[in-house]
């Protein structure tokens, strides 16, 4: 089986950089969070230890949540804890990459939107 390269958008990066936590709204110590875990409905394999996915799956994480994100020792369960669907934010911030108001929408939609928080991350 050939394996794909890690696509990488540095670009899209620096623009996820520049938007609020997902979480919280948060917006001074954002980072590029990449989702980790596989996902078959869009052909996502998770990339392995310390191998990151392509940059297609990031979300803008203060970085208290990033953090939380990687010690919770199952990220599945974090974001299920949060009420949301990580890959659909994460492909439609691609998608919306450089359009800044378009992905302040998203953000929005995720952060009102989905199910009461359950837990405090």
């Amino acid at each position: 089986m050939q394996r794909n390269p890690r696509v990488r958008n540095e670009a899209h990066l620096a623009f996820i950089r520049q938007l609020c936590c997902i979480v919280c709204g948060e917006n001074t110590t954002v980072e590029a969070a990449h989702v980790r875990y596989s996902d078959a409905r869009v052909a996502k394999v998770n990339a392995g230890v310390g191998a990151k996915p392509n940059d297609s799956f990031v979300l803008p994480l203060c970085g208290n949540h990033h953090r939380a994100q990687h010690q919770c020792g199952n990220e599945r369960r974090f974001w299920n804890d949060l009420g949301m669907d990580p890959i659909l934010y994460a492909l439609a911030l691609f998608e919306a990459s450089g359009n800044h108001d378009q992905a302040v929408r998203i953000i929005q939609a995720a952060q009102f939107g989905g199910e009461a928080r359950q837990r405090s991350y």
